[in-house]
Formats: structure tokens, sequence, C-alpha cells
């Protein structure tokens, strides 16, 4: 009866869900689901999907994922969508920058019914529970209502301080790989902008700002939330470089210090670095979770593996900093340990 009563207080699975979406075209099939299964192997709370896809890749998505052991798509629930603009030229949005990267714009208004959400590019890896970003949430003040890491750390060598011709949020603009959202206020928020002085919704914004900067972007959507940011920087919640891992961090010497000092949390393997020989490191990550068994031991089929793979990477500034790479792998590894046997010893022997 007591069991009875507490389901019954409990919420729907989809407001106890932790709100996931990515956008994938062309080729991204696989590294979607790496990441996706990233997502599944390290977190303990459920997690509910949304898979933003071109037609072709949709009925994939859906094999693919009934594939997985029961064991672990019950930690999930997926939608898939195809891909639409509720605004502009349709055609214009797919072409800016990589194909279909621009939906990612859109999704407070086609996801009405969610609070937040998580948005990630597809080269992106967890190498932490969600539920730890998930928690940044809680730390925005009462005007955030997204938040992103910088795109570079050092401003005299990032891209929008040496190049941009347009405006950027902060002294060196900040990376839309990963993506943490309130979706209501987003949904709620009147923006500042440089069309005209009485604000503007979100998605009243988003084709008029793209007609104005369009031939002097490069970076797409990306650079199109930088200008956003810009003109309301009391909206944005900045969280440190560790949470948005990418080359850049590394490739020139180390200059994340929240990576440094707690590991890598989330990985983005942007500038095709899963899939070419440029950053071993990277690739040696990618590879050992994406040939993973779901139902091995996580010391034994991933741990082990990728320290014997790093090995090989150490000719690369990378590299020489495994410890990086491993920290949080470790950290969540030991945690899975302690619930999955200490406590379970704990509640099934008696001494």
């Amino acid at each position: 009866k007591l069991g009875e009563q507490k389901r019954a207080r409990e919420p729907p699975s989809s407001q106890q869900c932790m709100h996931l979406a990515v956008v994938a075209c062309g080729d991204r099939l696989e590294e979607t689901l790496i990441m996706l299964k990233s997502a599944v192997l390290f977190s303990n709370r459920r997690l509910c999907f949304h898979i933003f896809a071109e037609d072709s890749l949709r009925p994939e998505f859906e094999k693919k994922l009934k594939e997985w052991p029961s064991s672990h798509t019950k930690k999930f629930e997926h939608h898939i969508y195809p891909i639409t603009f509720s605004v502009g030229n349709a055609q214009e949005w797919k072409k800016l920058f990589k194909p279909c990267a621009a939906q990612r714009l859109f999704l407070p208004v086609i996801l009405k019914d969610v609070d937040s959400l998580l948005y990630v590019d597809t080269d992106v890896l967890f190498l932490r529970p969600i539920e730890d970003i998930w928690h940044i949430l809680k730390e925005f003040n009462s005007t955030q209502l997204a938040a992103m890491a910088p795109e570079h750390e050092i401003p005299k060598i990032g891209w929008y301080s040496r190049f941009a011709r347009h405006p950027y949020y902060g002294p060196t603009g900040v990376n839309s790989g990963v993506m943490l959202m309130n979706l209501t206020r987003i949904r709620s928020t009147q923006f500042k902008n440089s069309m005209i002085p009485s604000g503007l919704s979100w998605e009243e914004m988003l084709y008029p700002l793209y007609q104005k900067y369009k031939n002097h972007i490069t970076w797409g959507d990306q650079d199109l939330l930088n200008i956003i940011f810009y003109f309301n920087p009391e909206c944005l919640y900045v969280f440190p470089c560790q949470w948005n891992y990418r080359p850049d961090h590394c490739m020139y010497g180390s200059n994340c210090k929240g990576a440094e000092e707690e590991g890598v949390s989330v990985l983005h393997g942007n500038r095709g670095v899963y899939h070419d020989d440029k950053q071993p490191t990277f690739k040696a990550l990618y590879e050992v979770i994406r040939d993973f068994p779901f139902e091995d031991n996580l010391f034994q089929s991933l741990y082990y593996p990728l320290q014997s793979k790093f090995l090989d990477t150490v000719h690369t500034l990378c590299g020489r900093i495994p410890q990086v790479f491993l920290k949080q792998i470790e950290k969540t590894m030991k945690k899975v340990y302690e619930n999955r046997v200490i406590v379970y010893l704990g509640a099934n022997h008696r001494y």
C-alpha cells in the first residue's frame, strides 16, 4: 500500500526525464548512436532522447535503438522528428553551415511541452553522468536561460577575437556544441536586438537576424547564437571548458584549467577527429565506447582498452595528458561499482 501511494505521487516519466536533443543528417548516424550510448552507459537517471533526423535516417535510428539490450533501453525513451523550420526559408536554413545544424535554433519552438533541455552535437561523448551537467540548470540566476562554454580560452589565439565580422559574446565567443537550455524561459523572453528597439520573441527574431548577418557569418547557427547573447549577455550562463572539451584545448598545449583539475566531463570531437589520425586520443575514446559491449564489465572492456590505446598517442600533445581524459571516467566507474556491488552486498549481508 505504501508503495502504491508513493508511485501515485510521482510525476509522469516525461517530467522525470533529463531531455537530450541532437540533430543528425548525412553520415552522422553512427556518431549520434555512440553519443547516445555514452549517455546511457554513464547516467543513472532516466533519459528522454529527442532525435531530429532527415527522412532517410529516421527508420535507421528506430532499428538500431531497438537492437540495444533491454537492460539499457529501459533507461531511456526516444522520440524521432523530421527536420522542420517554423520561420523563413527551409532550404536556406538547411544549407547554413552544416546540413540541418540550424535545427537546434528551433528547439524552443518545436518542443513546446519540454521545460529544459540539453542539446549536443553528434560528435559529443559523455564521460560522466548527464545528471551532473543537468544540475547546472539550478545554478541559473533569474535572467539566465541558456548555458554554453567559451569558444576559446585565450583571446589572442581565438577565432572570434581575431576574425569575426559580427558581434559575439564575451572576449572569445561561445561554442554551441553543448548547450543547456531552459526552454520555458526562452519562449517567454523578449530579446534585445539590433533590429527594433522594443525586443522580439525567440521565434520572431531568428529569420530577420539571419537576413541581417548572413553575409558576415562563418559558423552558421553558432554565430547567430553569439549575436543573440552579445545583445543579451545577462541571459547566458557560461560553464567551464571541461563541459565542452575540444581538440583546441590540448593540440597546441593544455589550456583548459578545469579539465586539468577535474578531468574532461563532456568530450567534443569537432574537426572530424574521431575519423582521422590527427588527434588519436579523441579517436581512441570514440572507438572504445563504440566497441564496448553493453553487458560487459566497464573496467575490463572499456577502461583497460582505453589505457592501452592511450599508450599509442603519447607522441601528440593531447596524448601526453591522459589523466585529463581518464579522471572522470575513473570517478564514474567507481560510483557504478559502489552502487552495483558495495550497496548490493551491504543490503544482502548481515555481519
